[in-house]
């Protein structure tokens, strides 16, 4: 069973370095000091575990979670922190277990038959309900040949479905991103307008809706490369949206 763990503290980490050094069958792959760290070394090194600490600086462990339930295979993650008042919230991140520091050899040991049940059954159900549970996500993730990209929400500009996959159209350029534009729209919605069944707005992003000859309304977006079409069921609510911003 490969092995990350993801802590910011170095202390906290050498500790679960020995007690995982104790337990057979156990591969440490990689370490890492936030959820940023965290998730490209899961991406990297296709990590069966991720020992995951709560607090940690930039994205933390809540949010590199509902990220790493995304992934194909998911791996299985276990909490361990300082606090049990996270307890609720990192089951309803999906967490298979969650360890209390100053983590105990026997607790990591039936932490990990716990993650061995999970990883033989990879529990995909489990998995898209902990990515909608909880507050939303700050970024998206987008995964490259074995590395990820996270791009800020704020910077998106526009979603679209194509195929299997979601274009992230942001300030950087375009990502491809392995979720469906529905559970996008659940989970930002008060973020994204939706303007057609395939295609997710930013709020910030419109400027006007323009009808062109044949009847058919387009929007106009401060950073499109060209208007989108906006579908006839979505015109009028769309309307009362762009009137309120």
């Amino acid at each position: 069973m490969k092995v990350v763990i993801a802590d910011d503290e170095p202390l906290a980490r050498d500790r679960l370095r020995q007690l995982l050094a104790a337990q057979p069958g156990v591969q440490l792959v990689a370490e890492a000091g936030d959820g940023r760290e965290a998730l490209q070394a899961c991406a990297l090194h296709d990590a069966d575990l991720v020992l995951l600490d709560i607090a940690m600086p930039g994205i933390d462990g809540l949010e590199a979670a509902r990220h790493l339930a995304a992934f194909e295979p998911r791996p299985a993650v276990v909490f361990c922190t300082a606090y049990d008042a996270h307890a609720l919230s990192a089951f309803e991140a999906a967490a298979v277990d969650y360890l209390v520091k100053p983590v105990r050899p026997e607790r990591l040991h039936a932490a990990l038959d716990r993650a061995r049940t999970f990883i033989a059954g990879r529990g995909r159900a489990l998995a898209a309900d902990g990515a909608s549970a909880g507050r939303s996500r700050s970024h998206l993730c987008a995964r490259l040949r074995g590395s990820l990209r996270l791009i800020p929400i704020e910077d998106v500009h526009y979603l679209q479905a194509e195929e299997k996959y979601v274009v992230v159209h942001h300030a950087r350029g375009e990502d491809l991103v392995e979720e469906s534009l529905k559970s996008l729209e659940e989970e930002f919605a008060g973020h994204f307008v939706r303007i057609h069944r395939n295609c997710l707005v930013a709020r910030h992003e419109f400027v006007e809706l323009r009808r062109d000859a044949e009847g058919h309304v387009h929007a106009i977006l401060r950073h499109g490369k060209q208007p989108l079409e906006v579908s006839r069921r979505c015109v009028a609510q769309l309307r009362e949206t762009i009137r309120h911003l």
